[in-house]
């Protein structure tokens, strides 16, 4: 079988590790991977390792047709079985290519929302009739796009993302860089903060905990040091044990370093890989109750589910654990076990074979 994988793999490491590590286990089972992406990207060494072809592709316009152009070449040259595009860009370039072939034209959903019949710009995505299948990356995106699709033929499926612990075995890291250390009770939040990431509402907790004199947070990623975030932080009546980080490249190893982390989205997003890297770390999550959380935090089991917006549920499951380390120690025992089993990576490489098997046989 001859794979066409579109894709763009700029980026770090650890975050394109999850998607481009399914290309090597395909190669490895005997798949002919080519992949249009950038050739100077950071996974290129590895793909080349692996037999995997690269052609060197940006994906800037919707419609480029150059980009077109050099995707139905490698169609016909490579005598390509499964066209397989991962991003809007690369989709919608990908559609217009793959009219007039054979090939089976693949896509990939990483988030709820955003695809509607009533959009056009649909169409130029996971609606076009041209699309064979599309790939959802957990149960809350199959919902969504079943729900806009018109055809039975259309083949909708939920493969998780999956991963591997040791991907994310870098150790724990000295929080003292930061103004703590590993005997105070320390909560990570990691994002690059929207309002829909539900910082404000870990901030609000804070404020509910503020008397517990040995809790941090240490709060990871890129626009935090701004309003509201600010202020809520200097009201927070903890201002002095709330560090901000920056963005940082070693994220896993300070989030394994912490107690908790707290993941207090406030509106449903695909699958948060911030919250499987916790789990491989064996941290558990405290996670607001969207869809797809519930689809890989058991409340109870490896963290706890609290209702959308409702700080005190956040500050009173944090005032839980710290108040009984036997349940924390519990709940990070058993954190890694999703990992090992419905979100491992050996069982999204299957999965994705058997998938891609399944419609070229058609």
């Amino acid at each position: 079988m001859n794979v066409l994988v579109l894709a763009s793999t700029k980026g770090a490491y650890n975050s394109l590790r999850p998607e481009t590590e399914i290309y090597v286990s395909l190669a490895k089972m005997g798949v002919c991977i080519t992949i249009m992406t950038q050739e100077d990207g950071e996974y290129s060494a590895r793909f080349l390792e692996h037999g995997i072809s690269i052609i060197n592709a940006e994906y800037k316009k919707k419609i480029d047709f150059s980009v077109i152009k050099k995707i139905k070449q490698v169609i016909e040259d490579k005598k390509i079985d499964i066209v397989y595009a991962t991003e809007s860009k690369s989709i919608s370039n990908g559609v217009i290519a793959s009219f007039g072939t054979e090939v089976k034209l693949v896509t990939y959903r990483g988030t709820t929302g955003g695809l509607y019949r009533r959009d056009p710009s649909a169409y130029l995505n996971a609606l076009n009739p041209r699309v064979n299948g599309v790939v959802c990356v957990s149960q809350a995106v199959q919902r969504h796009v079943d729900k806009q699709v018109f055809s039975s033929k259309k083949r909708v499926v939920t493969i998780y993302k999956g991963h591997k612990r040791e991907w994310y075995d870098q150790g724990k890291l000295d929080l003292s860089e930061f103004g703590t250390n590993e005997n105070n009770f320390n909560i990570a939040f990691v994002a690059n903060v929207r309002p829909h990431k539900g910082l404000i509402y870990l901030l609000e907790a804070a404020k509910e905990i503020s008397e517990l004199e040995n809790i941090h947070i240490l709060l990871m990623g890129k626009a935090i040091d701004k309003e509201p975030y600010n202020s809520a932080i200097q009201n927070s009546g903890m201002q002095e044990r709330i560090h901000m980080t920056g963005f940082r490249n070693d994220v896993p190893a300070i989030i394994a370093s912490c107690d908790v982390l707290v993941h207090a989205s406030t509106r449903k997003e695909g699958l948060p890989r911030v919250i499987l890297e916790a789990l491989s770390c064996d941290t558990p999550v405290i996670a607001s109750s969207n869809p797809s959380s519930l689809e890989v935090i058991e409340d109870g089991i490896n963290g706890f589910i609290t209702p959308i917006k409702k700080y005190l549920a956040i500050a009173e499951k944090i005032k839980e654990l710290y108040e009984n380390p036997k349940k924390l120690e519990e709940l990070s025992r058993r954190a890694h076990e999703v990992i090992d089993n419905k979100m491992s990576h050996e069982i999204t490489a299957k999965k994705y074979k058997e998938y891609f098997d399944s419609l070229v046989d058609v």
